[in-house]
């Protein structure tokens, strides 16, 4: 689902620069209502930066970010709270908070008397309601997955950042977490996400965002960009997409010889 009216958020021409290195050079999205937004690329490319960005931790050296009509420069970190809920690859929480407790923390920009409804509800999407009272730091890595995920959805933001959400999943847990995250995209959520997994984006993602050495070297719909010949170039390893059969769309294999 795409809207017609102005991006949700969009950036443009955005450079990040530390000492000499040229982290980000001059990228631009946007996304839309209802619109889930991958970006991709190997590792030193620069995804985790542009999530920053346009999360508004990291301001860039050059180029503009905007949260509907506002640049980001204009929102304090109130606002940016009520504007966006992120998600990072690692959440570290040393204290002996409860699950209930940790997810109840993305309430903490609104304090609203919706406060508790919006904690449930975040909590029985995420299938943690039977955990509440469980010691965060006790439970396993998938288990604090989505409860960090069910903290940032209590947030009731329209915008949701995800960094790589599904890197410490199995199998099940990411097809279960990225079937929650697309029907928030289908209910008119606005997602952008960081992946390594190619076969998650094909799957799930409207469009997709490509990144390496800090250039976005393309973007469309999956069937676009993840192309054998551009996947190929950009991760230095032959890469084949083939389909299946008829019910699923293509999937992305690396083949077992790089490329001459």
């Amino acid at each position: 689902m795409t809207s017609t009216t102005s991006p949700v958020i969009k950036c443009e021409n955005v450079s990040v620069v530390r000492g000499s290195a040229t982290i980000l050079q001059q990228v631009s999205l946007y996304a839309n209502r209802g619109e889930l937004v991958a970006i991709l690329g190997p590792n030193g490319a620069g995804k985790s930066t542009l999530l920053g960005v346009l999360a508004g931790d990291l301001e860039p050296d050059s180029g503009s970010v905007h949260f509907g009509n506002r640049q980001i420069s204009q929102l304090d970190n109130r606002e940016l709270a009520r504007t966006r809920a992120v998600l990072p690859q690692r959440v570290n929480i040393s204290f002996p908070y409860s699950v209930e407790e940790v997810v109840e923390m993305g309430r903490g920009p609104k304090l609203g008397a919706d406060d508790q409804n919006l904690v449930e509800s975040a909590m029985l999407r995420l299938d943690v309601s039977a955990m509440r009272n469980r010691l965060y730091r006790s439970l396993s890595i998938g288990e604090q997955a989505r409860v960090s995920m069910a903290r940032i959805l209590a947030q009731d933001t329209q915008l949701l950042l995800l960094d790589e959400p599904t890197a410490v999943l199995d199998i099940g847990q990411q097809e279960k977490l990225m079937r929650i995250v697309r029907s928030l995209v289908d209910e008119g959520r606005t997602v952008i996400a960081v992946f390594h997994d190619l076969n998650v984006a094909m799957s799930f993602a409207d469009r997709v965002i490509l990144l390496q050495n800090g250039k976005q070297v393309a973007s469309g719909t999956p069937r676009e960009t993840l192309t054998p010949a551009t996947l190929s170039s950009i991760y230095e390893h032959r890469i084949d997409v083939i389909k299946v059969n008829d019910d699923t769309g293509p999937i992305v294999i690396p083949s077992p010889r790089s490329r001459d």
